[in-house]
């Protein structure tokens, strides 16, 4: 059932006032059923003592035989004032027949004459309504109250009945109800005072944690190098209590989310380089291009030369683009082919190709009796292949030994050159990464490297790189087929 929208601002909205209105309210349900409890057992009790004292005292202040001869009497001067012929004061005797005829009176409280009330007909029929019944009944008399009445036949057909008011019954429950509304008052004050202490108490720690939250979202995160270091205190991370695994699970969160900023970070200073260092590699070849255009239209014998010029430069162009759109379509996640592809043969025809290209550098291929064999593209994976070799290359003097590889798992290409220097090792595979002077022969735009990880991680593999001086290994793993 839907709560009026009026309503809704008047329920309790904070934990604590709800952990505290849970408790008050228990406390007074458990109030009211243990006082609803006492209060029919009290009553129950009483009216049994009542019936008790109506068996006990039926047969006492009637006369013999007779019909409505009641024998009231003004009581001795010095006889007891609560108390005539064996009933209290307040008790109702009287001698009637089933059809309500007969006569009746009220032990008054007074002395003489006062002593004696006698029942109206309208009384005596309310209490021929008992007689003929085995137990005591409630009766209500008109002018008296609420008596419980019990009947005792006589021998000629009369009935003895006597009646006791109820009226100190309902006054003591009255009373004790009073005391249960008071008692369960101060109960639920009690509860809702002690309540709030110790919820405001236990949930201290809860606010801490909300605390390390809210500075943390004050924290300037839109960009730049962010430094979180708000994190929830070990004594609140605790995860066999339910703060401490609200405080585990933030300080998780904290941890995966100043990653995240850090890894963001550095890919808007990639970025950042990225560009800069693409705009760098191809300022210089459109600056060679238009030199020796202007070369070419000052100084028409110098054409040839000029347009060679261009031509080489263009080409360097396009091997810059076509690398970097490459990168772009691979960072993006556009799927390659994925087929059979004889590593095998692409290892032999890449490594065959290096022979005919640089015949000063030693080139050993090894490869296992069985023809290896993995799914992806195979233009991609020769492209990886070359780019492997082509660094080799590059980045060693003539009559190095370069060996490759294959295995299981892909394949390895080994030189024994000087090695990567020990601080450029761990960035090889960034873009535009380029290796020392002293261990360069001829200069490159720094993609061959980190197009041949983005490749085999298009394909699912790894590419793991150990280097150290006449020991260097670049390791490519390729999912089996």
């Amino acid at each position: 059932m839907r709560l009026a929208p009026h309503l809704s601002p008047r329920l309790p909205r904070t934990l604590s006032a709800r952990l505290v209105a849970v408790a008050v309210l228990l406390v007074a349900v458990t109030a009211v059923l243990i006082g609803t409890a006492t209060t029919l057992a009290m009553r129950s009790q009483l009216g049994q003592q009542l019936d008790e004292e109506l068996q006990s005292s039926i047969g006492r202040g009637f006369d013999g035989p007779g019909r409505g001869q009641l024998p009231i009497q003004p009581p001795d001067q010095d006889g007891d004032d609560r108390e005539f012929l064996g009933q209290r004061y307040g008790s109702v005797l009287a001698q009637v027949t089933e059809d309500g005829s007969g006569g009746g009176a009220v032990i008054a409280g007074g002395r003489g004459s006062d002593l004696r009330q006698d029942l109206d007909a309208e009384q005596l029929a309310a209490l021929a309504d008992v007689v003929g019944r085995k137990g005591a009944e409630t009766v209500e008399l008109p002018g008296l109250g609420t008596y419980r009445a019990l009947a005792q036949e006589r021998s000629d057909g009369v009935y003895d009945v006597l009646a006791l008011p109820m009226s100190e019954v309902d006054e003591t429950i009255e009373d004790l109800v009073r005391l249960e509304l008071l008692a369960t008052l101060l109960g639920v004050l009690a509860a809702a005072g002690v309540g709030l202490v110790v919820v405001r108490r236990q949930l201290a720690p809860l606010r801490e944690v909300a605390d390390t939250a809210h500075r943390v979202a004050e924290l300037p995160l839109a960009s730049g190098e962010i430094e979180m270091t708000e994190r929830v205190p070990d004594r609140l991370t605790d995860e066999r209590t339910e703060i401490g695994q609200v405080g585990a699970a933030l300080n998780a969160m904290l941890d995966h989310v100043e990653a995240s900023l850090d890894q963001r970070h550095r890919s808007e200073q990639q970025v950042r380089q990225f560009v800069a260092d693409a705009s760098h590699e191809l300022r210089t070849p459109l600056a060679t291009i238009a030199g020796y255009t202007e070369l070419a239209r000052s100084r028409p014998e110098t054409t040839g030369t000029a347009l060679d010029k261009v031509e080489t430069e263009s080409a360097r162009m396009t091997g810059l683009v076509e690398d970097l759109l490459l990168l772009a379509r691979l960072d993006s996640g556009r799927p390659l082919e994925r087929e059979p592809v004889d590593l095998s043969r692409l290892l032999l025809e890449a490594v065959n190709d290096a022979r005919v290209v640089d015949a000063d550098h030693q080139w050993r291929l090894s490869l296992p009796d069985a023809p290896l064999t993995v799914t992806g593209d195979a233009a991609r994976l020769h492209q990886v292949v070359t780019n492997l070799l082509t660094n080799a290359r590059k980045y060693t003097p003539p009559g190095s030994t370069v060996t490759v590889t294959g295995t299981a798992a892909g394949f390895t290409v080994h030189d024994d050159g000087p090695g990567f220097p020990a601080d450029l090792a761990p960035r090889a595979f960034e873009r535009f990464t380029r290796g020392d002077a002293a261990r360069t022969r001829a200069g490159g735009a720094g993609l061959g490297l980190s197009l041949v990880e983005a490749i085999v991680a298009a394909h699912g593999g790894t590419v793991d790189l150990v280097s150290a001086p006449s020991d260097t290994t670049i390791t490519v793993t390729l999912p089996p087929t």
